[in-house]
Parts: structure tokens; sequence; C-alpha cells
């Protein structure tokens, strides 16, 4: 379910800041470019908004928090991992392809985190430190996307523009 609910809110979102002129309120959730970091952001809100509807079920599970971080920190390092060394072996990367890629660490993501909820071998030692990074990161894509450093993970390869 957390897989098709993110696959389907991150390929809304890929489009909503268009969607909606780009609107300066839903930036910070929406991807404004065509950069990785932007990619990333789709997979980002869904998972925490998903996470979030979880845990009011899941509350009772020590380990929900820590295992929620682990499988979101998993899917936003397989973006940029995956769609760097796909181009840097082929040179380019077609749009078909990088739609799978976003599929993909999803995919990856939500096995990952069931299996570690099946197992039960995460001890989540403080579950108020995995929400704490959860919140930076947060942050990090609200701030990114209006004070965008100028890093190669921000630059769209269609515009040669950072952000906004």
């Amino acid at each position: 379910m957390g897989f098709a609910v993110t696959s389907l809110a991150g390929t809304l979102l890929h489009f909503l800041y268009d969607w909606l002129n780009k609107a300066k309120w839903i930036a910070p959730f929406s991807g404004v470019n065509e950069s990785t970091w932007e990619h990333m952001k789709l997979l980002f809100w869904p998972m925490l908004f998903y996470a979030i509807a979880q845990s009011l079920f899941f509350s009772d599970r020590a380990d929900f928090w820590c295992v929620k971080l682990k499988g979101i920190l998993l899917g936003l390092s397989l973006i940029p991992i995956i769609f760097y060394t796909y181009n840097g072996v082929i040179g380019r990367s077609p749009d078909w392809i990088n739609i799978a890629i976003f599929f993909i660490c999803a995919a990856i993501a939500y096995i990952y985190e069931t299996k570690q909820f099946q197992k039960g071998t995460v001890h989540c030692k403080n579950k108020r430190l995995a929400i704490g990074v959860l919140c930076v990161i947060s942050l990090m894509f609200i701030i990114f996307t209006f004070k965008t450093p100028r890093l190669g993970i921000f630059l769209d390869p269609l515009t040669g523009k950072y952000g906004i």
C-alpha cells in the first residue's frame, strides 16, 4: 500500500508545481525543476506523510520511526546513486529510465521496511532522534527549494539553473 501511495503521490507532485501556475506554497513539496534533488523530494514527502498516517496504527511499535527513517534514507540515497551511476556508464538518461528509477527506489525502500518490521531486529534507542532527523530532512527540502546550493545535485539539466 505504501508503495502505491508513494508512487501515485510522487507522480502527481512531479507536475503539481506547474499545474498550480508555479505557486510558491507548493514548491517545497513538489518538483520545481528536473534536478536530482527535486526528484528526491518526490519520494520523501509521500513516504513521510504515509509514515505519519501509519504511525496512527502502529504507534505501539518501539522501532517504528527508526525503521521508517532507515527506509526513507535508503530510498533517498538510491535515487542519486542509481541515476548518477547509470548516467556515468551510459552517458545519458532517457525519461523512461528516470521514471523507472523513482519507482525502483520506492519499491526497494518499502521492501526494506517490510523486512525490517517482520524481522523485528531494529532496536530503536531513541525514536525522538529518528523523528528529529526526519524533521531536519524536511527543513532541508523546504530551505533548499528557495535557497538552492550551487551543487550538481541541485542543477536542472534541462535549463542549467538551480532551484526555482
